[in-house]
């Protein structure tokens, strides 16, 4: 039997796996990142990815950089997975209809209902696999 406290984190866990969505989606998909800050990213928003600088603004200029050298960037999301105030998704990202992609697997923390960490791990979808089960 579920209590109280385990429906409180099981509804916490879909919030913010909706968070994390949406805030993709925003930023990338609709090419809106300074709106996608504005919703859903704390006031401080740390990052692990090598490439790119800590801070909300520093997000804005990244994902508007890779707008404008890739206009038909798209993310498509496969999987999203929630742990206590991490959503992880899983998702593939092309620069264009030819491109075959990149696997990424992106990790976010939560704090009252903002982004405030990410950590990602990506690679190139590969032309040839040594099995058929496909990155994402």
């Amino acid at each position: 039997m579920i209590d109280s406290s385990e429906r409180d984190t099981l509804s916490d866990q879909q919030r913010n796996k909706q968070i994390v969505r949406d805030f993709a989606e925003l930023a990338f998909n609709a090419k809106r990142p300074a709106e996608a800050v504005a919703a859903y990213i704390g006031p401080r928003y740390v990052q692990h990815n090598p490439e790119a600088p800590d801070g909300p603004e520093a997000f804005v200029a990244f994902v508007t950089g890779c707008g404008e050298r890739f206009p038909k960037l798209s993310l498509d999301v496969r999987r999203v997975i929630a742990e206590d105030d991490l959503v992880v998704l899983h998702s593939l990202f092309t620069t264009s209809p030819e491109d075959r992609g990149t696997a990424a697997v992106d990790i976010f923390r939560l704090e009252d209902g903002k982004i405030v960490e990410h950590w990602d791990v990506v690679q190139p979808v590969p032309e040839t696999a040594a099995n058929g089960n496909g990155m994402v």
